[in-house]
């Protein structure tokens, strides 16, 4: 079996996952700092400290994500909308959609049987929609990032949240609050305004089930509750929903290698 190690390179966070054939045999994420170049070759050395494996047992590397470009490390970068539904569909085979929300984009992605990409849409041009969007409204709100979905869920009223700009959506936050509109009601609509902005996108492709959660914001209770709520159907989320993209790089790199072999 070849070792092959995925590297995703996010706006916030950078994701690795090292596979032995078909097991992973390390995953590792941190942040992404002002030198992406710097963060990934630190976090392939901490994917390779295991069971005395060295870099040149490593048979090929990939990165993905917003920073590949910087990994002049790597043998192959390819986007993260492939990287994505690489890892999704291999999370599992039965999904056709994929909902990915990172720290700075949101994407939607159809799959086909084989998780091959049909189509896609992708808000890459601000924050609305994204990780950063809910940090900086925590922010605004004076609580944990991490609380937020567990917060969320105690609502009965979700509050409206019209704004799309980050910008202006935080100023209607720190209003409603002035109001004395519950914490957990604006932060369920927060959820639910980011809902609004995939549905969108969602529409314009058609859902088709089944339908995978993944990024870092999957790992948020009521953002999942939300989605679930507006789409109307089902969700499959996994464990280490951030870890997708490496996962799929990972994978892809072991298909380059083995093509390579032949």
């Amino acid at each position: 079996m070849v070792l092959t190690i995925g590297i995703d390179i996010g706006s916030i966070s950078t994701k690795g996952v090292l596979l032995n054939g078909d097991i992973i045999i390390a995953k590792e994420l941190t942040k992404s700092g002002a030198n992406p170049k710097v963060i990934a070759e630190d976090l392939i050395y901490r994917l390779i400290e295991h069971d005395g494996i060295s870099k040149k047992d490593i048979g090929y590397i990939l990165a993905t994500g917003y920073g590949r470009l910087s990994a002049d490390f790597a043998d192959k970068t390819i986007t993260e909308i492939t990287c994505h539904a690489k890892g999704a569909f291999a999370l599992n085979r039965d999904i056709r959609t994929v909902i990915d929300i990172g720290g700075q984009d949101s994407k939607v992605i159809k799959v086909d049987e084989f998780g091959n990409v049909v189509d896609f849409e992708m808000n890459d041009k601000c924050a609305a929609g994204s990780g950063r969007f809910l940090e900086v409204m925590a922010g605004a709100l004076e609580i944990d990032l991490h609380e937020m979905g567990k917060i969320s869920l105690k609502s009965n009223n979700p509050s409206s949240i019209s704004a799309m700009c980050t910008v202006f959506a935080e100023s209607e936050v720190i209003s409603l609050l002035a109001k004395g509109e519950k914490v957990e009601d604006i932060v369920a609509g927060i959820h639910d305004s980011i809902t609004k902005r995939i549905l969108g996108m969602v529409r314009r492709l058609k859902l088709e089930k089944a339908v995978i959660f993944c990024g870092g914001v999957a790992k948020n209770d009521g953002m999942v509750y939300s989605l679930k709520k507006v789409l109307k159907t089902d969700l499959f989320v996994p464990d280490n929903p951030q870890f997708a993209g490496a996962y799929g790089a990972a994978i892809l790199a072991r298909e380059f290698y083995n093509n390579g072999k032949s």
